[in-house]
């Protein structure tokens, strides 16, 4: 048998290993914000397909627009104008491979390794890994229910600019932020855009998250109140349609656009799939959103229920108005991070704070998803995520 060729010298510098690695799932399942499979509007997108190929399907039989779909873009931008408050055009913005694709070209188009990219004390650990592929030194700003902390956030900018570090830009997730629930305030996100702009620093809003409100009032996007092309602004179909679907967008500056589309790999999204949603766009999106929304809010109202019933006064946890999870807080010395794969092996599948922490802090927290479990398994799962963490002695003396 032949010898097997050797790639060890050939890898680049900047490769590392990493498989695409298994879908695991626990009895109950916390740990990833997937919707409910319940909600998914099959039937409409089933009819979306027939309806849009029977019009455009010979056209897939070409490359589509390297920026996607122009119909789908269109929509895009009415339901922005309409529901977010901004003043956009299909020209304004790119269709992604999700919105993960969408913040990742924007990141390697801004950040140079060493340069700081300021985002939450805790922040969705999708962007805190690509941040930290291409080098960003993320700095944590302080929150609290109303959001970003604006004085922490001058403190910080100024700290670093006085180490002499070059601070390109804050990354946030301003509505039912992932993974602490919270919504920021008008004022709030008022005086976020004042901070950063005295010191000319853009904002990267990822809005992903802001359809799924199923109560309160919505509050309107940062990139309605800048004027300057300050904010770039990242959404998805993700949360509202399904994940497996992979479609996102990219709103921005003509300029940010075109050194983010240096990066992007692939040309345009999938036309077929664009196609769906632009015709599903067309119908009851806004009535399918609804009807999950209220599926989304029972769940919420089983997993406080489940919280206080199993847990009472031993944690305290968010209520968001929207958005797939919650956010639990354990006494000091509570360590979620060290029994997180024994508790998987157990049953319960959870992230715990440590993981979304650029410092690495925050073990004694947890976040559990509500979105995918049923009510049944939520009030199950709860009772026995206590269960297994009583009887390893989890909570500290």
């Amino acid at each position: 048998m032949a010898d097997q060729f050797n790639y060890g010298d050939l890898f680049s510098a900047d490769s590392r290993d990493a498989g695409p690695g298994a879908v695991r799932h626990s009895k109950y399942d916390f740990a990833v914000a997937y919707p409910d499979p319940g909600t998914l509007p099959l039937e409409e997108l089933i009819d979306a397909v027939r309806t849009g190929f029977e019009r455009e399907g010979k056209d897939l039989a070409y490359y589509s627009s390297p920026s996607g779909d122009p119909e789908l873009r269109k929509l895009v931008a009415e339901k922005l104008s309409r529901e977010r408050n901004m003043t956009v055009t299909a020209d304004d913005m790119v269709l992604t491979s999700g919105s993960g694709e969408a913040i990742g070209i924007v990141i390697q188009a801004l950040t140079n390794p060493g340069d700081v990219v300021l985002v939450e004390e805790f922040v969705y650990l999708g962007t805190l890994n690509q941040l930290r592929r291409y080098g960003a030194d993320c700095v944590a700003i302080k929150c609290d229910d109303d959001g970003l902390i604006p004085e922490d956030l001058d403190k910080v900018i100024t700290e670093q600019k006085a180490a002499g570090k070059k601070v390109k830009y804050l990354y946030t997730i301003p509505a039912f932020q992932n993974p602490m629930g919270w919504t920021m305030s008008l004022e709030r996100r008022k005086q976020v855009l004042e901070v950063t702009g005295k010191h000319g620093i853009p904002v990267f809003e990822d809005d992903c998250y802001a359809d799924l409100r199923f109560e309160g009032e919505d509050v309107t996007s940062f990139h309605s109140l800048d004027e300057t092309g300050r904010v770039i602004y990242v959404g998805s179909f993700s949360k509202i349609i399904a994940p497996g679907m992979r479609m996102g967008y990219l709103v921005a500056s003509k300029d940010v656009i075109a050194r983010a589309w240096s990066f992007k790999s692939g040309g345009a999204v999938s036309q077929f799939t664009a196609l769906t949603i632009a015709e599903f766009m067309k119908g009851n999106i806004n009535r399918h959103i609804e009807e999950q929304n209220q599926a989304l809010i029972a769940k919420r109202d089983a997993m406080v229920a489940a919280l206080g019933e199993n847990f009472g006064s031993a944690v305290t946890w968010t209520v968001p108005q929207g958005g797939l999870y919650m956010w639990i807080k354990f006494p000091e010395g509570t360590d979620l991070a060290a029994v997180q794969e024994e508790v998987f092996e157990d049953g319960v599948s959870y992230y715990n704070g440590s993981q979304f922490s650029p410092t690495g802090e925050g073990s004694n927290y947890v976040r559990l998803c509500f979105g995918h479990p049923t009510i049944e398994t939520i009030r199950d799962g709860v009772a026995e995520f206590a269960k297994i963490l009583d009887q390893r002695k989890v909570f500290p003396a």
